[in-house]
């Protein structure tokens, strides 16, 4: 489903917050905290009128973690409203008709709600596995991306965990590493894929404190992928813990979560299509 431009270009997108440039800012500060912390991945609606984060009480902790959302209608953002407890990732169908999240308080497992005609279904168990998932996305191709350890380690030892692709035939599920030099000897799970797999946005460099930086590598020719660049000193400008990155459909905008600790924790946002182009045309 292609992004309708009309609202995207509009004063009251992105919940009328005032565009960003090149430099990376906050998103909607003091709008999405409420007395806690708005953090990792963010997900829009394909036609900009919906808006989804998770929202926690404290830093790597899913007690009290909600996914909330803020909606357009009648001409006004309204929100935001909670739409679940425990769940966080949220991401959407490229038909709009379903989210998908992972949580629950299970590891090994991918949820979906199915939009309904006055909101989303509960959400149930999509995918179920044996090995650990970490973040999900379905791309246009019908190809899903995944973190997971596949069937190597212990599905809580994250030090195993690989970018992935996700296959589905019947009632089998088959998991793939990434090809090419993506994928590092440490965590590899927070990820960003676009929809026409083109690119993937990756964090990297990982240390013990959960320092780590955001890298894109483009695919090619072969369907492996290229070796990741940085995306510069604007993003990756010091040490801090960088995940939950998201290019929204408009392919305009890059948000990502980044903190040295819950006290600093914060959704930033930032000018993208020209840095996309600048580093594809490097590579």
């Amino acid at each position: 489903m292609k992004a309708q431009t009309s609202f995207w270009k509009s004063s009251k997108a992105f919940i009328g917050q005032k565009l960003p440039g090149d430099k990376p800012e906050i998103f909607a500060k003091g709008l999405l905290e409420d007395g806690g912390i708005a953090l990792d991945r963010v997900a829009f609606s394909p036609d900009g009128k919906e808006f989804y984060y998770c929202h926690a009480l404290h830093w790597f902790e899913s007690k009290g973690a909600t996914i909330r959302y803020f909606k357009f209608d009648n001409g006004k953002w309204n929100g935001p409203v909670v739409l679940n407890e425990g769940y966080y990732a949220p991401s959407f169908s490229t038909s709009n008709d379903s989210i998908y999240f992972i949580g629950g308080g299970m590891q090994g497992v991918v949820w979906k709600s199915a939009r309904t005609a006055t909101g989303w279904t509960k959400p149930v168990q999509y995918i179920k596995a044996s090995y650990g998932l970490y973040d999900f996305m379905k791309t246009q191709s019908g190809l899903m991306y995944i973190g997971s350890n596949g069937n190597q380690g212990n599905i809580k030892d994250f030090s195993t965990y690989d970018f992935c692709q996700l296959a589905i035939s019947g009632t089998d599920t088959t998991i793939k590493k990434l090809d090419g030099p993506v994928n590092t000897e440490g965590f590899d799970g927070d990820f960003f894929v676009s929809n026409d797999e083109s690119y993937i946005i990756i964090s990297t460099n990982e240390t013990k404190e959960y320092e780590s930086e955001l890298f894109i590598s483009f695919r090619n020719a072969d369907k492996s992928w290229s070796t990741p660049k940085s995306l510069g000193p604007l993003v990756n400008n010091g040490k801090a813990h960088r995940w939950g990155q998201y290019v929204t459909p408009d392919n305009k905008y890059l948000f990502y979560t980044q903190g040295t600790s819950e006290k600093d924790c914060h959704i930033y946002w930032m000018r993208f299509d020209y840095l996309l182009r600048l580093l594809k045309n490097e590579t």
